[in-house]
């Protein structure tokens, strides 16, 4: 008689620097690709142009790669990033079709209000879900944390969500993108390790530990 074991797949490894990388590879080429092209002289409002279409057509190149890259090395493409995917897409396309900018700038916020909407009225409902966006990001963290999670994130995308507009408002195309680049990114890491006290109160990572101690026991 013959047995059959049934060996499970293993597991896709995380890295944190290949999902920083997915998160905000495309933006970084979207920059790159924009300076490279951007007119030296002021005032040159179809070189600036010509400058964004290119860079938004490098930007929707970059965020299919990304998506591909998830699946590929991660094993999984999380909701979030199908559908920031999908919008770049679509606002992306409207933007070299158009030859105008504001539908790039416009993305962003219209991502970040979504978000906030679904994670804040997830929040009253008492569903966390950041926990269906994120999957196993947070091992560990109870439903309570996740629920905090949610709430904190959803009013945290608001903020950018207006913050975007000022900017889109108050500043030149080359300075927005600077300021999106620069400033939004540490804004999320800041963000994320204020989260951290209430998130290890809440039993992030308490699980790792027990498997660690199970599977490696003291001798």
């Amino acid at each position: 008689m013959m047995t059959q074991q049934t060996e499970a797949a293993p597991a896709k490894k995380k890295s944190g620097w290949l999902n920083l990388a997915i998160d905000y590879g495309p933006l970084l080429i979207f920059f790159l690709v924009y300076r490279y092209f951007s007119p030296e002289e002021k005032g040159n409002a179809v070189g600036e142009v010509l400058a964004v279409v290119k860079g938004t057509g490098a930007f929707i190149a970059a965020a299919l790669v990304a998506l591909g890259v998830s699946k590929w090395k991660l094993g999984h493409i999380t909701p979030m990033l199908m559908l920031s995917t999908a919008l770049i897409v679509f606002f992306g396309g409207l933007t070299i079709f158009f030859q105008d900018p504001v539908f790039v700038q416009v993305k962003p916020t219209i991502i970040y209000a979504i978000f906030a909407v679904a994670l804040l009225v997830g929040w009253r409902m008492g569903r966390p879900l950041l926990k269906y966006l994120l999957g196993a990001a947070f091992e560990g963290l109870s439903d309570r944390g996740w629920l905090m999670l949610s709430r904190n994130w959803g009013f945290y995308f608001v903020g950018l969500a207006v913050l975007n507009e000022v900017m889109r408002a108050a500043l030149p195309f080359e300075q927005w993108l600077t300021a999106k680049f620069w400033l939004f990114m540490p804004l999320s890491f800041l963000f994320t390790f204020m989260q951290l006290p209430m998130m290890m109160r809440e039993g992030l990572g308490k699980e790792d530990e027990v498997e660690e101690e199970t599977t490696h026991p003291p001798v």
